[in-house]
């Protein structure tokens, strides 16, 4: 597809606006990893992290979206995956801060990468299917939307240090992402579709409640 055409440029158009309909969430997943960090080395695990995740989703958006969609348990286990990752996040041991930055730095960019993978599966899907499988026209569209999605990820680190309570909302959304991946798996959907809302109001609950216990103990 020609992206000087009409039919290109209506194609880019929607893969930026789905970009930036569903970054809302990633940027808020980027910004409670890199809370943690001293404040020069938040821009750095937010630049590298977004990077790392862009180059990750591009190599789904290439091999791995057929994948993704017929080998059953992987949506399930990514689901879990993001609980465990937002109960790290919003129930995160402060003694972590004496760890040697350079290793804060390597594990608030692991984290951002591999989160904002998981969450970015359907994010790619939208995509790719927006583009007609033209994988030029899914690059560049990626490629427009990091600066909105660093820039968001940003402010939101301001946000949650001024009011640290966004932390739990945070985690609650990572929460009902993975709930909702982890049922959307073609092992388990046809026995949990009913019980969908369900499933996802507990883990919900789980996550935040668990993370408000850790931090409570740890008082």
């Amino acid at each position: 597809m020609d992206i000087l055409t009409v039919q290109g440029l209506l194609a880019m158009l929607q893969i930026i606006v789905i970009d930036i309909l569903l970054a809302g969430d990633n940027a808020i997943v980027i910004g409670m990893a890199a809370r943690n960090l001293p404040a020069h080395l938040q821009k750095k695990a937010i630049f590298w992290g977004t990077a790392g995740a862009i180059i990750l989703r591009l190599v789904m958006a290439f091999l791995f979206v057929e994948a993704l969609n017929n080998i059953p348990a992987l949506r399930l286990v990514g689901g879990i995956l993001l609980l465990w990752i937002g109960y790290k996040l919003v129930a995160d041991d402060e003694s972590e801060h004496n760890i040697e930055a350079k290793d804060n730095l390597r594990a608030a960019i692991t984290t951002i990468v591999i989160a904002d993978g998981i969450m970015g599966i359907d994010n790619v899907i939208g995509v790719v299917g927006a583009a007609g499988g033209d994988m030029t026209l899914v690059a560049i569209g990626m490629l427009i939307t990091v600066p909105i999605i660093i820039y968001g990820s940003t402010l939101f680190v301001k946000v949650i240090e001024r009011f640290p309570i966004i932390l739990y909302v945070g985690g609650g959304i990572l929460a009902w992402v993975g709930a909702a991946m982890s049922v959307e798996d073609k092992l388990i959907s046809h026995t949990v579709e009913p019980y969908a809302l369900l499933i996802k109001i507990a883990a919900v609950i789980l996550v935040v409640g668990a993370s408000l216990l850790a931090n409570k103990l740890k008082k």
